[in-house]
């Protein structure tokens, strides 16, 4: 009897619900079990305790423990798959192959740590590196900075852009917290890379409301964007949703005026091609990923100065609302991500390794 490749994917980050990295690594495994070919291989999610139906009663699962950031659990193992680049879960000491996921090196982009520390990050993500098999980037720009900032050192690294997540819900019922008003939209968890509080100011001159949806990372940084709805004269309008569920995140996408993502640092964007899904005009910042993801059928804000900001937003709904075929190839732009062509592509990189 032949034994089965023993596939590991890495999905101890789902500890954190209501982020990005929780929704890749849902998705992409979910993905992976409808691919995996259950007569030569096995795959089998590494999860924290109490996690062990996020992907069905039949999956296989490893629980996280603790002691796995000294002794990892790779007996078997054939393929571990790390799928964040800051994890305390990584087998150094193995016979495992390893494919290795990096989302982005923000810590470059946010200005926020001191030299010394960025430098000791950068160190922790290199060690990875040289101990890896296979890297994938989830963006041409993600990558980009991998080789200008670390050394791959003839690695093997592949591109793999995320996948949307938007699963249509058919009947979509009206959040909570809802709008009679035309509003914009804007999803993230709040914190000072998110760059929410540039957008109050397109509130003045107009009646929208803004919406603001996600968990608040930084108590302080939230203060900052209701001080600059207050300094605009708009605070009654800028509203804060908290983490919003499923159903509440593709109404507020499917009703709003515009999507705003005016992030300083993405490594992909995944907010962005969810509202593109629903045909949207989507007004992003030029930095980092952004660009690649949002491609030619997005809008950007090529400054944060106020007057700029409403000048992009009047004419990109302007262009938006006098081009008939503005959604349809909106939505077709966000149809190019999809989490089946991702798993496919993943799963080439496993099986070139064994």
């Amino acid at each position: 009897m032949i034994q089965k490749k023993q596939l590991v994917f890495d999905a101890e980050r789902m500890k954190y619900p209501h982020t990005g990295l929780y929704h890749y690594c849902l998705q992409l495994g979910l993905a992976l079990q409808k691919i995996v070919d259950k007569n030569a291989e096995e795959l089998k999610f590494y999860v924290r305790p109490g996690h062990q139906k996020a992907f069905g009663e039949g999956a296989l699962y490893i629980e996280q423990h603790g002691l796995h950031k000294f002794f990892m659990p790779t007996k078997n193992a054939t393929i571990w798959h790390t799928t964040y680049q800051a994890t305390n879960y990584f087998p150094f000491r193995k016979k495992v192959k390893v494919v290795f996921t990096i989302h982005d090196l923000n810590v470059l982009h946010e200005n926020k740590m001191s030299p010394k520390r960025l430098q000791k990050e950068l160190n922790n993500i290199q060690k990875k590196i040289n101990a890896a098999d296979h890297i994938v980037a989830i963006s041409h720009f993600t990558l980009a900075d991998i080789n200008k900032y670390l050394k791959l050192n003839n690695t093997p690294a592949t591109v793999i852009h995320n996948g949307c997540n938007i699963q249509l819900i058919q009947h979509i019922t009206e959040p909570q917290k809802t709008s009679k008003a035309e509003f914009l939209f804007t999803l993230g968890t709040i914190n000072a890379k998110k760059n929410f509080h540039v957008l109050p100011c397109l509130l003045v001159g107009n009646s929208m409301q803004l919406f603001i949806a996600g968990i608040t990372d930084d108590e302080k940084y939230k203060q900052i964007i209701i001080k600059e709805a207050e300094k605009n004269g708009v605070a009654e309008r800028v509203i804060f949703t908290g983490a919003i569920n499923e159903n509440d995140k593709q109404w507020y996408m499917k009703n709003c005026k515009a999507f705003l993502f005016p992030s300083l640092a993405e490594g992909f964007g995944l907010p962005v091609i969810e509202a593109m899904y629903f045909g949207r005009p989507v007004i992003l910042s030029t930095a980092t990923a952004l660009p690649e993801i949002g491609g030619n059928e997005a809008y950007y804000f090529n400054d944060f100065e106020p007057e700029n900001m409403r000048s992009v937003l009047t004419n990109a709904l302007k262009n938006y609302e006098e081009n008939p075929d503005a959604q349809s190839k909106i939505t077709a732009r966000a149809k190019m991500f999809t989490w089946e062509d991702a798993a496919k592509k993943y799963m080439e990189v496993y099986r070139s390794l064994y």
